[in-house]
């Protein structure tokens, strides 16, 4: 069997906060703290979608799980069922409102058009009902009638995540406007362009739409307006979900929220790809949840969603876990009396793993023109070492033994 995930461990690790800072700022101190961590040479979609349920996140190829217990901000894994999803009030006013602006324009655009009229007609028609797949394409290039006029020309495609000047312009003007942060290009490429996920062909019923992905792996949703880029949403598209990595875009248009159109956007990507029929895409990765982030909370709006248990990895919808987080800054759903409300903490024993199992992590120990060639965790001299030792095994814990076993470690 081909190797499929290649890793390098890289242990416990902490760094600044961005959570707990004033905008484009950073703590003084390393106040978030990591369980785990490693870089991915590569990884299948398969593992990367069992990682995130365990509480892992990528930042290109660096992978990272952080410690709930300790860190300043614990981050939990948020994920919104859309198969129950149903768009509430102020939602669909985005959509429809800018709809209405790309079909019309203001109310001064569309006074002084020179249209047949057709536009501001539009403008005025109320749906007696709100279907989101229909809804977010309302007013999008190639799925309106030809003959239909509109004042603005809007499109989104879906690329393999790659590097332009085009995109790294906007970010480096998003990231100066809305974050008070400088930017490289390199450091663009590093955040939002590489990544380590395979590319995996996507399995469709006959006839599925040409607009969706054909396969699997890591992309940029563009959006245009009058032929302008005006925002980029990166995405990652996984066996049993679309998961969010950022979403930048021009503030020339931040009055219309296009933070939380692009939401309703990949809710609508999964719920096409579930109508044509690929198995099991249920679910909208939303990032994490960080409670003790007032920024953050807003992916609480978008129904029925759920957080990952830090202990078990059960999903418990977020109307149950708001109590435990609003009472304690580290809170197990599952395990409420491991809750606590300051973030120190005494440790954590690993799970205990059996010889026979440890056996069967492997790592690179040889390369071939031809072939990798591998050996035992345990039989490599990286084993006799007890920090490399106690580094491996915060991985595997981290990672859980199953995963573990899917993935080559190199060193």
């Amino acid at each position: 069997m081909p190797i499929r995930s290649i890793v390098n461990p890289s242990g416990p690790y902490s760094s600044t906060c961005g959570y707990c800072s004033p905008p484009g700022e950073r703590t003084a101190d390393r106040s978030s703290r990591h369980t785990a961590s490693l870089s991915a040479l590569r990884l299948s979609c398969g593992v990367y979608q069992k990682m995130i349920d365990r509480g892992w996140r990528r930042s290109g190829t660096f992978c990272y799980k952080p410690d709930m217990r300790t860190t300043c901000c614990p981050q939990y894994t948020i994920r919104l069922d859309t198969t129950e999803f149903k768009a509430s009030r102020s939602q669909r006013k985005l959509v429809n409102r800018w709809n209405r602006f790309v079909i019309a324009g203001h109310a001064s655009e569309y006074l002084n058009s020179d249209s047949d009229g057709n536009a501001s007609k539009r403008k005025r028609t109320k749906d007696s009902s709100f279907s989101l797949c229909d809804s977010i394409h309302a007013s999008e290039k190639g799925f309106i009638g030809e003959t239909t006029t509109t004042l603005h020309a809007f499109e989104t495609t879906i690329e393999p995540s790659s590097f332009t000047e085009e995109k790294y312009a906007l970010f480096r003007k998003y990231q100066m406007n809305i974050h008070n942060d400088s930017s490289t290009p390199s450091g663009f490429e590093r955040f939002l362009v590489e990544s380590p996920l395979l590319e995996e062909p996507i399995t469709y019923a006959p006839g599925a739409p040409s607009h969706l992905p054909r396969s699997y792996g890591s992309y940029h949703q563009l959006y245009r307006l009058d032929g302008k880029l005006v925002a980029v949403g990166v995405i990652d598209i996984l066996p049993h979900c679309v998961s969010s990595v950022y979403f930048f875009y021009d503030d020339t248009w931040e009055e219309f929220s296009l933070g939380k159109l692009s939401a309703l956007r990949e809710i609508s990507l999964v719920c096409e790809m579930r109508n044509a029929s690929v198995p099991g895409m249920d679910f909208l990765y939303m990032g994490f949840y960080v409670h003790s982030c007032q920024k953050m909370r807003y992916k609480a709006q978008y129904s029925p969603s759920y957080l990952a248990d830090p202990e078990t990895y059960d999903w418990y919808p977020i109307s149950h876990c708001l109590p435990l987080l609003d009472k304690y800054k580290y809170a197990s759903f599952n395990r409420p009396n491991n809750s606590r409300s300051d973030p120190s903490y005494d440790g954590q024993e690993m799970t205990a793993i059996s010889q026979p199992d440890l056996d069967e992590i492997l790592m690179v120990s040889r390369v071939t023109e031809r072939q990798i060639l591998t050996q035992p965790i345990t039989t490599s001299l990286y084993w006799d070492d007890k920090e490399s030792r106690d580094s491996i095994m915060t991985y595997i814990d981290g990672m859980g033994l199953d995963t573990a076993k899917e993935i080559v470690i190199v060193l």
